[in-house]
């Protein structure tokens, strides 16, 4: 029987190309999003791929809001036997000038990101495999001192901040994370062309890698760490050098 691997937030870039990694893998993966339509999508993308040890894997999704608590729970429990769990669900950008961010936005940026990360893995726990894992996405700019990104840094440093104490409290169950610095992803599309352009060019000036991360990059590490049984309570930094460069 094929291992089973839940992909929240899997139907757009980080999450989706995951999706495509673990079917390759020769995993069963289930993907969950808000939007109907981007989840038929991504489950026409994924139709059909071959695993690289011969094994069939299949492919399956549901909509679901990883904010809403009830919803979550019943999801999980119509699963049955889960064996990992990715948690790629996000929110609000809440970024901005710190004297701009209102409260509202940083109120939404919390619940689509700390609080759905914290609803999954909780309704996860009641079918996850005890020798199984929860890897969540945080993001690099908790640590970077960007100005103009206090909400955002605040919102992803608290999924951090959750990784080591869950990796001992619920072990063996394993907790990682991973946070990766600019990824070429439709989470930008909140930016104008223009914008988006400036900041990609100006964060691969600035990067030992010398580009911005591609959503492979980042499914490559978050395989990693669902394949890896001796890794647990480590938020894995996946930024290109960006900062070495920043002297973080």
């Amino acid at each position: 029987m094929n291992e089973r691997v839940v992909i929240v937030g899997g139907t757009s870039g980080i999450g989706l190309e995951t999706a495509r990694r673990q079917l390759g893998a020769g995993r069963d993966v289930v993907v969950t999003g808000r939007d109907p339509e981007r989840l038929r999508g991504a489950l026409a993308d994924l139709a059909g791929p071959a695993a690289t040890d011969g094994t069939a894997a299949t492919a399956s999704g549901s909509v679901v809001d990883a904010r809403d608590e009830t919803a979550t729970r019943e999801f999980f429990a119509g699963l049955g036997r889960v064996d990992h769990v990715v948690v790629a669900a996000t929110g609000s950008t809440a970024a901005g000038p710190f004297r701009s961010v209102t409260t509202d936005a940083l109120r939404e940026a919390s619940e689509g990101k700390l609080i759905a990360h914290s609803l999954t893995a909780r309704a996860a726990l009641d079918v996850l495999s005890p020798t199984g894992s929860i890897t969540f996405v945080t993001a690099a700019s908790a640590g970077a001192a960007m100005p103009g990104t206090a909400g955002l840094a605040a919102v992803n440093a608290s999924v951090a901040a959750m990784v080591p104490v869950l990796a001992v409290e619920l072990a063996p169950v394993r907790f990682n994370a991973v946070s990766p610095g600019v990824v070429d992803t439709p989470w930008w599309d909140w930016m104008d062309e223009d914008a988006k352009a400036e900041t990609f060019a100006a964060y691969a000036k600035s990067t030992p890698a010398g580009r911005c991360g591609r959503p492979e990059d980042i499914a490559d590490a978050i395989s990693f760490l669902v394949g890896n049984s001796f890794t647990t309570g480590i938020v894995l930094t996946v930024d290109g050098g960006a900062r070495l460069a920043s002297g973080a």
